[in-house]
């Protein structure tokens, strides 16, 4: 029997064996960039080490084309709700190596509803914020699972009128709407901008009278036209059933059918949280 002792590896186990094991970490190696161990695309051969200029590859679509990154990245130049400054300096190197920490952490400071993020019933209703109905209670069953993605009239807010022409069939659950703030890339600019589109009042009503739509996306910070803001929210909000994700990334992506997967922060007490989405053709 081989002995699991540091101190007793060497006595337990005969030369040619122990060699075999020292030599594991290379046979892995090389058994990491077989045909049963492809290596990941985007990431530095295993077997080349890394390379002296360092550079990690930032991509927005993955598995060949199949997986779409639609979450905005986090910069200090991503807009933030009527600042003309963007977000700021949001992240900061608390603990560094360089100044003898035994590690690098960083730590962060955002509003809840920066970037890529999801609202849940607590931010318009103040007794479902004390009631609790905070973005950990939302259902990921509506947020994940088959959607539509579809392109809004490029002229117009989001009306009951453009609702109506979309013709988004009953059973579709999740969509995801497309508008003139992709082609304007509102999200890639720092100052804030009031002209974005979104839901007027009337066309959330009619969304929520008329189809089986529980997740709304949109492309900008906020799903409601800055001159409904609220009205629409309380609409979308009110029956606690539809949840509301906003500052999707979605440049570069047919409309169509996909799989779409987003996933909030477990922050309890919170009313909104920064996601990660992704949608899977």
């Amino acid at each position: 029997m081989i002995e699991m002792g540091e101190s007793k590896l060497t006595m337990a186990v005969p030369p040619l064996l122990l060699l075999t094991l020292l030599s594991l970490p290379s046979l892995l190696i090389h058994a990491a960039i077989s045909d049963a161990y492809p290596t990941i695309p985007g990431t530095a051969p295993i077997d080349g080490g890394f390379s002296d200029e360092l550079k990690p590859i930032r991509r927005e679509v993955y598995g060949e084309g199949k997986i779409f990154d639609i979450s905005h990245r986090y910069t200090p130049e991503m807009p933030a709700w009527e600042s003309k400054e963007g977000i700021g300096r949001f992240l900061w190197l608390a603990a560094s190596m360089k100044n003898g920490s035994l590690a690098n952490n960083s730590e962060m400071k955002i509003p809840t509803h920066t970037g890529t993020h999801v609202d849940s019933p607590g931010h318009v209703y103040d007794e479902y914020y004390d009631a609790g109905f905070d973005v950990d209670s939302l259902d990921l069953q509506v947020l994940n699972g088959p959607a539509l993605l579809v392109d809004v009239p490029r002229n117009k807010n989001i009306t009951a009128e453009v609702m109506k022409s979309l013709n988004i069939p009953r059973g579709v659950r999740r969509v995801l709407f497309r508008t003139l703030n992709t082609d304007r890339r509102l999200m890639f600019k720092k100052e804030f901008d009031t002209s974005y589109v979104g839901f007027m009042k009337d066309g959330a009503q009619w969304l929520v009278d008329n189809t089986d739509i529980k997740l709304v996306g949109v492309d900008y910070l906020s799903v409601a036209a800055y001159d409904d803001l609220i009205p629409s929210h309380l609409v979308f909000l009110k029956g606690r059933e539809t949840i509301l994700v906003e500052g999707l990334k979605l440049d570069d992506v047919k409309a169509g059918v996909y799989s779409v997967h987003c996933l909030p922060l477990r922050l309890v007490g919170a009313e909104g949280s920064p996601i990660r989405c992704i949608l899977i053709s």
